[in-house]
């Protein structure tokens, strides 16, 4: 696991060491740079040294130096492509699955993405091609951006070590800020940054050196193409995939809630190892009703693993507010216990296992019901007009308009935005995604939406900054490619049922959990956000939301206040969610600033 960086031009000041700096967490164990002055080629990298402790290094080269590569990451199949690769790559290390990306490199070029399961994001250097060549895993799991401007390539890890270079501009992207404000997070391939790009999981690009040509392909989309299944299929690929996202030369613990996705990993992670594994639980001295350690002891105490609860305040979360945005980069309005998790894992492993993901390929949070039933169907339709919908933009999303639950469209433009001219409808960039679905049916179709919008842009996005923030790197192993693709292969009808969404999964996995954890209620992480913004979170809601400071921004209209803000602080009208994500946005602006 690493955070990795580069650019093409001359290194006049040092700027490939400013942007290693600037991400200087996310590889306490090390760091190494290369640079072709003759053709202005500058990779560098930090590293969290995790598998092949001695070997790994990087920037990585092959044997006679005229590819090398920089990964942040793990290639969960590597021992499986290395015995493969073996007669025709001479390899230096031991068992770096840095190395083999190389050797997959030379015998496929950029077809190597065919054969990868894992989670990464890596840029490869073929001086004889005169080409770079980079690829993000197929959920996005680990993030990849960039900045193309003038012919001149820059990549990073992350958006702050790009913004340490002088030709990097800070504006924000209209756009983003638009769309945002709908999803709470930026779609690929944009960023908040109108000059930063990510590259969109499950895709690649090829930037060629002497053209000066940048080009960005999907190599990978779900296919839902159906096979034959049984839920001990289920069972058995589930722990094939946990026990594959085990692989490591370092300590490895896990993530544990009350749900069941987190207990089914540390089930079957447990169930398979022959030494007692670490969990990790964050329970809320003032909020009981999200507390999760008494279910989650339930299933430390059945696996007898060595377990960790962390009890945290208002004051903790508040307090935490400041240090989650600068490792976030970007606004973001959700997760934010996660924070927590992470860095108390952190403080005993360097790698977590958590159950993000689960929720994605079995049930959807029941999104689809709005789709198959009428009635269901309607009342969104309602709230949707209550809310400021357009019939405009519903006539022409009807998928994308009722999709996701914040701000309409029709909203942003007539009480929120000072400036929404040229700007495309979110509801229109959700319903080309649903269009492009590959199977035509509702549930598979959420389904797709969230892999390639909510899954990637949101969750894995906070997920990857805030263990990474803390040098922990943070495993998902529901998204173990032949697991995701087995499940996804299972017909819609019988993968999720409405009234039980993940019956199925449970089922097929019910000895790995308590019985008491099958029928409890999930408990999920519903901060107390409306009541912070009338008591600790006031004074800044009424000073980054106040009319005057909305003035000054020139970004929003300034009648915000009125009509959003005061109510909820002196009117008791819940506009909670609506707060509280322009309030991210802003405190977001006021620290990047």
């Amino acid at each position: 696991m690493c955070g990795i960086v580069g650019f093409t031009g001359r290194d006049n000041a040092g700027y490939l060491d400013a942007m290693n700096r600037a991400q200087a967490h996310r590889g306490p164990d090390g760091e190494g740079a290369f640079s072709d002055t003759g053709r202005q080629v500058h990779l560098g990298m930090r590293r969290l040294a995790i598998i092949d402790l001695r070997g790994g290094r990087q920037p990585m080269s092959n044997v006679d130096g005229s590819i090398r590569i920089v990964f942040n990451g793990e290639i969960f199949n590597a021992p499986e492509l290395r015995r493969d690769l073996a007669g025709q790559y001479p390899f230096k290390t031991d068992h770096s699955d840095t190395e083999v990306l190389l050797a997959l490199y030379e015998r496929d070029g950029n077809r190597m993405t065919e054969h990868l399961n894992g989670m990464f994001a890596f840029v490869i250097y073929d001086k004889r091609r005169g080409v770079l060549f980079g690829a993000r895993d197929h959920f996005g799991i680990k993030p990849l951006h960039y900045c193309f401007e003038n012919g001149k390539l820059s990549f990073s890890s992350e958006i702050k070590s790009l913004l340490a270079l002088p030709w990097v501009s800070t504006e924000i992207d209209r756009q983003s800020l638009y769309d945002f404000l709908t999803v709470q997070t930026v779609p690929a391939p944009a960023t908040i940054y109108a000059s930063v790009r990510k590259i969109p999981a499950g895709s690649s690009f090829t930037f060629d050196i002497w053209k000066r040509e940048f080009d960005v392909s999907a190599y990978w989309k779900p296919s839902f193409a159906p096979h034959p299944w049984n839920p001990e299929m289920i069972r058995s690929t589930f722990l094939e995939a946990v026990k594959r996202w085990t692989l490591s030369d370092v300590s490895i613990a896990c993530s544990l809630s009350s749900g069941i996705d987190s207990p089914a990993v540390v089930g079957a992670l447990a169930s398979q190892s022959s030494q007692p594994i670490h969990t990790y639980t964050v329970g809320f001295r003032d909020a009981p009703e999200m507390d999760e350690r008494a279910l989650a002891r339930m299933v430390s105490e059945k696996w007898g693993t060595k377990h960790h609860e962390m009890v945290i305040t208002e004051d903790d979360l508040i307090g935490a507010l400041p240090s989650m945005i600068d490792a976030l980069d970007e606004p973001y309005a959700g997760g934010l216990p996660s924070w927590f998790v992470f860095k108390q894992m952190a403080q005993d492993v360097k790698v977590g296992l958590t159950g993000t993901g689960g929720d994605e390929l079995f049930s959807n949070y029941g999104k689809w019901k709005y789709y198959e039933s009428l009635g269901a169907r309607l009342k969104k339709i309602i709230r949707f007009k209550s809310e400021g919908g357009a019939f405009s933009d519903l006539a022409a999303s009807p998928h994308g308009s009722i999709h996701y639950p914040y701000f309409t469209d029709g909203l942003k433009r007539s009480d929120l935005l000072a400036d929404c001219q040229n700007l495309r409808s979110t509801s229109s960039l959700i319903e080309n995604i649903w269009r492009n679905c590959p199977s035509n049916n509702d549930r598979d179709r959420v389904a797709f939406v969230d892999l390639e919008l909510q899954l990637p842009e949101e969750f894995l996005m906070m997920t990857d900054r805030f263990s990474m923030a803390h040098s922990l790197e943070a495993r998902t192993p529901f998204l173990d490619r032949p697991f995701a693709e087995f499940v996804l292969g299972i017909p819609h009808q019988e993968r999720i049922t409405p009234e039980k969404p993940k019956n199925l999964f449970i089922d097929s996995i019910a000895e790995l959990l308590p019985k008491e954890l099958m029928t409890a209620k999930k408990k999920g992480f519903i901060l107390p956000t409306g009541r912070w913004m009338r008591t600790r979170l006031r004074p800044i809601v009424e000073s980054l939301l106040s009319p005057e400071y909305l003035k000054s921004q020139g970004i929003f209209q300034e009648a915000i206040f009125e009509k959003i803000a005061r109510p909820h602080l002196e009117s008791g009208a819940d506009n909670d969610w609506r707060l509280w994500t322009l309030l991210c946005f802003q405190m977001w602006y006021e620290r990047k600033s």
